[in-house]
């Protein structure tokens, strides 16, 4: 001991009471490979499905309605053309029989000279008014001044200042030639079955001559249609149709009909090109003479007739359309107003009619797509439904396939990582998942059976690897551990075979879960013997602390394991334990067709030797400086004695191991072991320090305090050797 000496004592970190152990338990977590970015399979199906399906069903949706809206456009181009056709000949068919009623008038009176003279041609105009709902009177003015009428009248209407009879329906009037100073105008009151009910007269000043319908068919010497008037007997406006009556080749009277604009409008709006279509008869400035809406566009300002402008109505829509109409032609065109699309028609009516008047009509181009747009509804409606309907079926369909794939990739996560037990096979219906679920149960089962052999780090290493194992091996500095039971050869003679054999496989399996629980790596199983290192193949900080935890472990199980032994009367099995730290070389050793993962350097011989040097001791749990200094703060120790390993010049200096502060409650060391431990210490001080006497004084202390303790009664017997020894050691020297 001469080459100890204080300094070597003073590297010896005091003894804690208590550490905290680090946060977090590497021993008990496992590495794994999260797949980041990866897309799973029926999601990834259902996905595909709705990508190739939906740009179809989108592209068919969208030729639909493209085609759909040319065939509406195109449709309402014909119709429009046809209602415009039709409302023209309408429109002439309105005014033709009128005109051929009122030319059969003319005819009657020029054919018959003083037909009209006798107030008895008013039963012969009243049934010329009943041959048009149209016409609201007929009548004749004569070159003399008389006038013959026949006309319909409204019970809510005043004639002549007062209201008619009720139940009227009909009224014959005349005025008679003004022979007189002031004419009579005649009343007679009809009901519906022409007969009469009343009669009224008075003065008048009313005289045909002088109305324009008359002078212009005198000027004109033809048939014509009048603009807008004022008719004075009834109130209302509207256009007179007249033919002349000739006697001898002139002109001797006037027939004529009238027909209101409010008639005029109320023939629009039965005669539409759908509902929303706005219609318009418009004269040549623009003026509404009648509309389909049945709306009021004239007014009567001292008997002249003020026609409201298109532009001015008060709905914006056909002043927009008017505006917007083109000036060379009288082809339909589309506006559009509100977010909407219309098709408008502006057409002269033809010459033939006698009166320069347009045609004006607005239909939203929804009433010819309408149908159309419904139709693309439903499809898209439909479309999205069965699309729908073939997703939840291609998903739950998917299942087939991706279910047992899913199942089967969560079999290869666990043999990647060895996190449970392998699934069983699955049986699918079909063929290729059947073979791929037999391949990888047959996989499982060998990587279970290879990591029973090989450290269960160096499967993970080799499984996660990329690339085939190839020999070779690195330096690390590891901490290595070796265990061994206590007198094997004497208790394999003793105890049965079988019996002993089960007590051997409860022990290693109890060495097993410990170094596993403490991130270890079991190199080999060596008989009854196990090595072990920590620190590879994965890097592991806190490599000593582990394996001291992990020794510790071993050691309480041992006693659970050995208290329930005696308790069934078998005999109780000790396990002795080094561990060691320093660098060596790890890898894979061998030859390229056999192989395998282990250590080699001076570190493995030194922690065999320590697991030896428990028997001299009398200890078994035995651990080196090296340990010592890298956990020392959290393990409760006593220094031992400094041994000798073959092949090494160095001693080694050792300790033995009492339990751990922060681990776990039943590794905590009690007041016996810290007292014990800090006598061990004193003692050893002495020993470090050469004084033998003092040394020996202190175990022979730690003997009286604890009689059965094994080092206590070692280290007397070698103090007591060394002190005996000391003065012819001195003398000699001298």
């Amino acid at each position: 001991m001469a080459g100890r000496g204080t300094a070597e004592m003073a590297q010896l970190p005091a003894l804690p009471e208590r550490a905290a152990r680090p946060a977090g338990d590497p021993g008990g977590q496992r590495s794994s490979r999260p797949a980041v970015g990866k897309l799973r399979l029926r999601p990834t199906i259902v996905v595909l499905f709705a990508l190739m399906t939906m740009p179809v069903f989108f592209t068919i949706v969208a030729l639909t309605y493209v085609s759909n809206d040319k065939i509406a456009r195109a449709n309402a181009d014909v119709l429009i053309e046809r209602f415009r056709n039709e409302a023209v000949d309408n429109i002439q068919a309105m005014f033709n029989p009128i005109k051929s009623l009122i030319r059969s008038a003319a005819m009657a009176g020029t054919q018959q000279p003083g037909f009209f003279a006798d107030s008895r041609a008013l039963k012969y105009l009243l049934s010329v008014l009943q041959h048009s709902d149209k016409l609201v009177s007929i009548y004749v003015g004569l070159e003399d001044g008389s006038f013959l009428q026949a006309r319909q009248i409204s019970p809510d209407t005043k004639v002549q200042n007062q209201l008619p009879p009720a139940g009227v329906k009909y009224a014959y009037r005349w005025i008679e030639p003004a022979g007189r100073s002031q004419p009579l105008d005649h009343y007679i009151f009809l009901d519906e079955e022409h007969s009469p009910i009343g009669k009224s007269e008075q003065p008048t000043t009313y005289d045909p001559r002088a109305r324009m319908w008359y002078r212009q068919t005198v000027d004109e010497h033809k048939l014509i249609i009048t603009d807008p008037e004022v008719f004075a007997a009834l109130g209302l406006i509207g256009f007179t149709i007249s033919a002349p009556i000739y006697t001898d080749g002139t002109i001797t009277g006037v027939a004529a009909a009238d027909i209101t604009l409010d008639g005029l409008s109320h023939f629009l709006s039965e005669r539409k090109i759908s509902s929303g279509t706005l219609s318009y008869i418009l004269d040549t400035e623009g003026g509404v003479l009648a509309n389909s809406e049945l709306t009021k566009t004239y007014a009567n300002q001292d008997g002249e007739v003020t026609l409201q402008h298109i532009t001015s109505l008060g709905n914006q829509l056909p002043a927009i359309a008017y505006s917007a109409r083109p000036r060379d032609s009288d082809k339909p065109y589309v506006i559009s107003s509100g977010g909407q699309d219309y098709v408008v028609s502006c057409t002269m009516l033809p010459v033939r009619l006698g009166k320069s008047w347009q045609l004006f009509t607005v239909t939203p181009m929804s009433d010819f797509t309408s149908g159309f747009e419904r139709n693309n509804k439903l499809l898209f409606l439909w479309g999205l439904i069965a699309i729908g309907v073939e997703v939840l079926i291609i998903y739950f369909l998917s299942a087939m396939v991706s279910s047992p794939l899913e199942r089967l990739a969560g079999s290869v996560a666990v043999i990647e990582h060895f996190d449970g037990e392998v699934v069983s096979p699955l049986h699918s219906r079909l063929a290729e998942i059947s073979v791929l679920s037999k391949a990888i149960d047959t996989l499982g089962t060998t990587v279970q059976s290879f990591a029973a052999f090989v450290p269960v780090g160096l499967v993970r290493q080799l499984v996660n690897a990329e690339r085939r194992p190839e020999l070779g091996a690195s330096s690390r500095f590891l901490t290595i551990f070796f265990s061994d039971l206590e007198a094997f050869s004497t208790l394999s003679e003793r105890v049965p075979t079988q019996e002993l054999m089960l007590q051997v496989t409860a022990y290693l399996e109890v060495v097993t879960k410990a170094i596993a629980a403490e991130a270890g790596t079991i190199d080999k199983f060596i008989g009854d013997g196990v090595m072990a290192f920590w620190g590879a193949p994965a890097l592991l900080e806190d490599h000593a602390w582990h394996a001291c935890v992990a020794a510790l472990r071993i050691q309480r199980g041992m006693d659970v394991l050995n208290e329930r032994w005696r308790s069934e009367e078998r005999q109780p099995l000790r396990v002795r334990i080094g561990i060691h730290c320093d660098a060596v070389l790890v890898g894979n050793i061998g030859s390229p067709e056999r192989m395998g993962y282990t250590l080699l350097g001076d570190g493995v011989n030194v922690a065999a030797r320590l697991e030896g040097v428990n028997k001299e001791y009398g200890t078994l749990l035995c651990i080196s400086h090296a340990v010592f200094k890298e956990a020392g703060e959290r393990l409760c120790v006593r220094p031992i004695d400094d041994t000798t390993v073959k092949g090494r010049r160095s001693k080694v200096q050792i300790y033995e191991l009492m339990g751990a502060f922060g681990a776990e409650p039943e590794l905590e060391p009690d007041a016996a072991m810290l007292r014990l431990s800090r006598l061990t210490r004193l003692a050893y001080e002495g020993l470090v320090q050469e004084e033998y006497a003092l040394a020996l004084e202190r175990y022979e202390a730690i003997l009286a305090e604890f009689p059965d303790d094994p080092v206590a009664r070692t280290m007397a017997k070698r103090v007591a050797a060394m002190a005996a020894a000391q003065p012819v050691v001195a003398q000699a020297a001298d």
